[in-house]
């Protein structure tokens, strides 16, 4: 690792293989176990930079593919990069772009899973070849051509304090011959990710991307071969299962063979089940768009359990949504006038009920790393 980016190991469990540490970026502290938010567009649905960074959020996710078509990087970079363009004084995370591109050719996780892998290109992906994808911009319809340099040179231009090389990501549902075929490709494209990344690191750490579906084998070899070049952190990525017994199956065996001295992340993984199976593991971060995509739908967190906010029972609950909670919104308003903003459709609700989730979340990662150090998980 190099001298801005370090991760340091502060208390591995007796319990399980779950640990607590710090990841030192340009940009601060991560300290982990954590929850990674996603704001796609350089934004948390509903909440501006400044908010966020007062929640607490240590690190937050921004989406290549996105800012890349719009504002565009030459926008984010004549603004000083994106921490200025945003105002978030935070560490940031970029993804490589590839997610977005290939869920283009086959269709949201979801969608892959449900109609066993049907392409669904949409005339989006015009080509797939060594070289990378060549799309069309969902924007404009013009078209872009993403590689593992022009990834990189774009992730250079946002300025993230972690960034992710270009990968393949593969369906669920493919042919054992097709996925390793795809898994060599994505080695390679990696590999020349970290070449392009190598050539002007400028204060930046890159997760390599461990892939292999669900085949065990298949994930050991991307164990071996990503961890014996040199990445700052590892990823976990591709077809995670098609359930939560896959998923945690497949990481019980794939974790153990990562380097220890190194942060791992869960890529698009962060639901409440979740983040309880999988921390034992030793998973350090996680991101999901979970929590703001609940509160968008009037689905408060709290300790026990969820909160349907429009339920008529609490049009009349004069108390906070959760006793106890430090957040804006418990601080200042009561669950009743949530109930009455998400009635009328005003945009407040989104705002205020996102406040609150995405505190819960700060807030039960900390209860975590604390029942870690006790070695109660």
């Amino acid at each position: 690792m190099s001298e801005y980016f370090q991760y340091q190991i502060l208390h591995r469990s007796k319990k399980s293989r779950a640990r607590v540490g710090r990841i030192y970026t340009p940009h601060g502290i991560i300290d982990t176990p954590n929850f990674v938010a996603v704001g796609t567009n350089g934004t948390l649905k509903a909440l501006d930079n400044r908010m966020v960074d007062s929640i607490g959020l240590q690190l937050m996710f921004c989406n290549t593919y996105h800012l890349l078509l719009q504002p565009g990087v030459e926008v984010v970079r004549r603004a000083g990069g994106l921490h200025k363009f945003i105002h978030r004084n935070l560490p940031i995370i970029t993804d490589s772009g590839g997610f977005q591109v290939f869920s283009l050719a086959y269709g949201s996780v979801a969608d892959e899973i449900k109609s066993r892998g049907a392409k669904k290109t949409d005339g989006h992906v015009l080509k797939i070849n060594e070289e990378g994808v060549l799309f069309r911009s969902y924007r404009d319809g013009a078209k872009v051509l993403l590689t593992p340099e022009t990834s990189i040179q774009a992730q250079k231009a946002l300025g993230a304090d972690i960034i992710i090389p270009f990968d393949e990501l593969p369906p669920y549902h493919i042919e054992s011959k097709a996925l390793k075929e795809s898994l060599d490709r994505t080695h390679r494209w990696e590999k020349r990710s970290l070449e392009e990344h190598l050539k002007s690191p400028q204060n930046q750490a890159m997760y390599a991307v461990i892939h292999g579906g669900v085949d065990a084998d298949l994930r050991k070899e991307s164990c071996d071969f990503l961890s014996n070049l040199p990445f700052d952190g590892f990823a976990i990525g591709g077809s995670v299962g098609k359930t939560k017994d896959e998923m945690v199956e497949m990481l019980g065996a794939a974790l153990p063979r990562l380097p220890v001295e190194k942060p791992n992340h869960l890529l698009g993984i962060g639901d409440l089940e979740s983040l309880k199976r999988c921390i034992p593991l030793g998973v350090d971060t996680f991101d999901s768009s979970y929590p703001t995509r609940a509160a968008r739908h009037g689905l408060l967190l709290t300790q026990d359990g969820g909160v349907k906010v429009e339920k008529s029972e609490n049009a009349n609950h004069f108390g906070p949504i959760e006793h106890g909670c430090g957040c804006w919104t418990c601080q200042h308003f009561t669950l009743a006038y949530l109930h009455h903003l998400f009635k009328a459709k005003e945009l407040t609700a989104y705002t205020l009920a996102t406040v609150h989730n995405l505190y819960f979340m700060v807030a039960l990662m900390k209860r975590v790393r604390e029942q870690i150090l006790s070695d109660d998980i």
